[in-house]
Order: structure tokens, then C-alpha cells, then sequence
């Protein structure tokens, strides 16, 4: 299942290189898409090395260039 497969399903903006705010953890912290598969999106979060897959509607928010920091 490509990005263009989430978008499409989840109604959501994911792109590569596009920015998100996870806020799971109970704080909220940047990240970057970097791809997508199995219905999920790969999200490398500031400060760490590898991407870990996230469900595209489970505590993210996709931010606009002028909120990504």
C-alpha cells in the first residue's frame, strides 16, 4: 500500500518529507515521513535514526511548511 493508498484511504496529506506532530508519548514531538507500507506511515522522529510505522490517524498532526520548524 503506497503513500498515494493512505492518502486516498485516510483522507490525510502524508507526502514524503512531509512534517507531522506525534502526540502519543504524552508530549508532543516533530517528525518526518520518510515512507509508507502495510497501510502505515514510516515517521523518523527528531533525534532518532531510524523510522518506526505509525497508523496515519492515530495521534498526528500534518504541519503546514510555515508550522514545521
Amino acid at each position: 500500500m503506497s503513500m498515494a493508498w493512505v492518502r486516498g484511504y485516510y483522507g490525510v496529506p502524508a507526502k514524503r518529507g512531509g512534517r507531522v506532530e506525534y502526540t502519543g508519548e504524552g508530549k508532543p514531538e516533530l517528525g518526518t515521513i520518510c515512507s509508507a507500507g502495510n497501510g502505515r506511515l514510516n515517521i523518523r522522529l527528531d533525534g532518532t535514526k531510524r523510522a518506526m510505522p505509525f497508523h496515519p490517524l492515530w495521534e498526528l498532526r500534518y504541519l503546514n511548511r510555515g508550522e514545521a520548524k
